[in-house]
């Protein structure tokens, strides 16, 4: 598979790596940026961004990341925390009034961040036209009764992570997650990243490319209740389209490009250009501090990750292999990946279009491949 782009001196082993990753097929393509100390040392792109149509994929290709999202909104929320604005251990009901229905009076923001707050699935059916909508969803997690107490155990977020997080954001800034992004990160850096696709971007878009093999689960299980936002939204077939791409759905709908997606995670742990970076060493450590380890929550949710800290996936879990113990980020369905290690003083992020299902290693293979490459 031919590869565009360039890579600085020293990273030929991830470039090398990223070839042998695309696809040989022709079904999808992908790209990869990686930042050291601020700097772009690597852009590499390549294969089919539309296999239907033939357009190739191109540097600033956007294409949904699924979950590494969340990663996005961690770092929105760890700002809020920076700046004094929010206080990740005080209960959301502080900010939120509403959210205290239902026995939620004491749970904190970082109960909810670290997925211990009883509340992985929406448990009302709600239209696709009220998912799109934002209200409708956040009005459902107001009233709902957590599925254990929360703080006692965790399981996977998975979809309502976004809503309770994004929320959040809304309550304290007066803007969805979204719109502060965009305002407050996404145009001062000017990044092919958002919450919300805006349309003139979807002919841009890449087409996702399915597995050959997709899952087959039980329709009531907690894992399709999630996926399919308890029956709304059709999964796969809803995924990676307009509109849902142009709603806020903030932890599974974002789209980006590799270079944006990296371009975050590098402000956030180095600074870009010279400039501050957005979040001190401080926040995080603290953000890095283990939350939520070990089996999940004996229900039927599959156990997605081994460790998290607070919003992030972090070192030592067994399905996301980072750089090292600094390394703070999240990946997504269909081998996307995105981390900053302000140890390594790196900002890097791989996003493709062909969804692979179980076993995946794309992202762990250039991970390994950049560790090697930073000695």
């Amino acid at each position: 598979m031919q590869v565009k782009g360039q890579v600085d001196e020293g990273f030929g082993p991830l470039a090398d790596t990223f070839a042998a990753v695309l696809p040989e097929d022709g079904r999808g393509g992908g790209a990869l940026a990686l930042y050291v100390d601020g700097e772009l040392v690597a852009s590499l792109w390549g294969g089919a961004a539309d296999a239907l149509t033939g357009r190739e994929w191109e540097e600033d290709t956007p294409t949904q990341v699924f979950s590494a999202a969340k990663g996005i909104l961690s770092i929105l929320l760890h700002r809020l925390a920076q700046e004094g604005r929010l206080d990740l251990d005080a209960p959301v009901a502080r900010y939120w009034p509403e959210f205290a229905d239902g026995g939620k009076e004491a749970v904190t923001v970082r109960t909810v961040l670290a997925h211990r707050a009883g509340l992985p699935v929406v448990d009302v059916s709600l239209s696709f036209e009220e998912v799109l909508a934002w209200a409708p969803v956040v009005a459902a997690l107001e009233k709902q009764v957590p599925l254990w107490e929360p703080g006692t155990a965790h399981a996977y977020h998975g979809m309502t992570l976004g809503w309770l997080a994004g929320e959040l954001v809304r309550r304290v800034t007066g803007l969805t997650p979204g719109a502060y992004f965009r305002e407050s990160i996404g145009d001062p850096l000017d990044l092919a990243t958002w919450f919300a696709l805006p349309e003139a971007e979807a002919a841009r878009l890449a087409r996702l490319e399915l597995p050959d093999q997709q899952m087959q689960l039980p329709a009531d299980a907690l894992i399709t209740r999630t996926l399919t936002l308890n029956g709304a939204v059709d999964f796969p077939g809803d995924w990676g389209s307009f509109p849902l791409l142009g709603a806020e759905i903030p932890a599974g709908s974002a789209v980006s490009s590799a270079r944006g997606l990296a371009a975050v995670y590098a402000a956030a742990a180095t600074g870009l250009g010279g400039q501050p970076r957005l979040l001190g060493r401080e926040t995080v450590t603290d953000a890095l501090r283990e939350q939520s380890s070990g089996p999940s929550w004996p229900g039927d949710m599959p156990d997605f990750g081994g460790r998290w800290g607070t919003g992030f996936m972090i070192d030592s879990n067994p399905v996301w292999r980072p750089l090292g113990a600094r390394s703070f980020g999240h990946d997504g369905a269909g081998g996307n990946t995105a981390f900053g290690d302000d140890e390594f003083g790196v900002g890097f992020a791989f996003v493709t279009s062909r969804m692979v299902g179980p076993g995946d290693d794309r992202a762990n293979r250039l991970t390994a491949a950049l560790r090697g490459c930073l000695g």
